[in-house]
């Protein structure tokens, strides 16, 4: 039977088999945002809560592919299952990822203990859309063990991604900037491990010495966490287990202190409240009809009404 005839229930009890075409076909459904990922949603939520999610974000060019290669490579050696969502930017003339599979992660593309899936961006704010924690949730319920989430670099630090992740590592490079930019961009607040990549490179004592001087100035996590700094060369593999290693502990903290409960339990309200407002959205365009939505995004626009009262018309309209 065709992936396309068939039905996602069929395709989602394929893909637990271990059917990687399936696999792509739900993921594929889900990143659309078809009526199919409800159903999909609605058979992963009790089969998820496994998987442990990494995500890796940073500026561009940092060697963020290469390192979640290396990583990837980390995981394998320990024999377990590991998937991984390159989140690209989304063409502008099709809405899809730009970059492929096939120009990341080479090295694992054939091995079945590896699944890699680029997505796209959608230009949603952040570099994450909302299909992302569905796409994590049913990678979790076909038995991966880990999710490595890796942002693209689209000219700043993706800070949603901490919203996606159980732990948040942070690829800098030598001479990667200020520390007032740093701050700005949001590192301090996001990171569970600073990677220095391209250590082998001149100007690491001074990057070391900046994230150290940020990190005493930032109050730090909630439960006393203090972000390691490890330096690393991803393209030789230098650093890259001591790197996984600071990865682990993280995770041991926050188990052992109920921080990963937590954070879970807020990413699924949080998820929840990003429904809602998008099912909010499109239902007030639905029943407000495309004439009032118009009038009243000219008006803002023309600055004839504000936004807060557009909003306000617009929900009236919708009831």
């Amino acid at each position: 039977m065709a992936l396309g005839s068939r039905s996602a229930e069929d395709l989602f009890a394929s893909a637990r088999a271990g059917d990687r075409p399936a696999l792509a076909r739900l993921l594929s459904l889900i990143e659309r945002g078809s009526d199919e990922a409800r159903v999909i949603s609605r058979l992963s939520f009790p089969l998820s809560g496994s998987a442990y999610t990494v995500g890796i974000t940073g500026a561009p060019g940092a060697g963020k592919s290469t390192l979640t290669s290396a990583v990837i490579g980390q995981l394998r050696s320990a024999e377990l299952e590991v998937a991984v969502l390159a989140i690209d930017p989304s063409s502008p003339f099709t809405g899809g990822a730009i970059l492929g599979d096939r120009v990341r992660m080479q090295d694992h593309a054939t091995d079945p203990g590896v699944f890699i899936r680029s997505t796209a961006t959608r230009g949603h704010l952040g570099g994450l859309s909302l299909s992302t924690p569905e796409m994590i949730r049913l990678l979790d319920a076909v038995g991966r063990q880990w999710v490595l989430v890796e942002t693209v670099g689209v000219g700043q630090v993706e800070v949603e991604i901490a919203g996606s992740a159980d732990t948040t590592v942070v690829v800098v490079n030598p001479g990667w900037g200020d520390s007032v930019q740093a701050n700005k961009a949001g590192l301090m607040e996001i990171a569970d491990v600073f990677v220095i990549n391209k250590s082998d490179r001149s100007g690491v004592a001074k990057s070391r010495h900046e994230l150290e001087s940020m990190l005493d100035l930032s109050s730090g996590s909630p439960g006393g966490w203090s972000p390691p700094i490890v330096e690393t060369v991803a393209t030789t593999g230098r650093g890259v287990v001591e790197m996984w290693d600071a990865v682990l502990c993280h995770r041991d903290f926050i188990t052992t202190n109920g921080e990963l409960v937590e954070r879970r339990n807020q990413r699924l309200l949080e998820e929840l409240n990003d429904i809602v407002s998008s099912r909010l959205e499109q239902r007030a365009r639905a029943l407000c009809g495309g004439e009032l939505w118009n009038e009243l995004n000219r008006g803002v626009l023309d600055r004839h009404v504000d936004p807060w009262s557009a909003a306000d018309r617009l929900l009236d309209g919708a009831q």
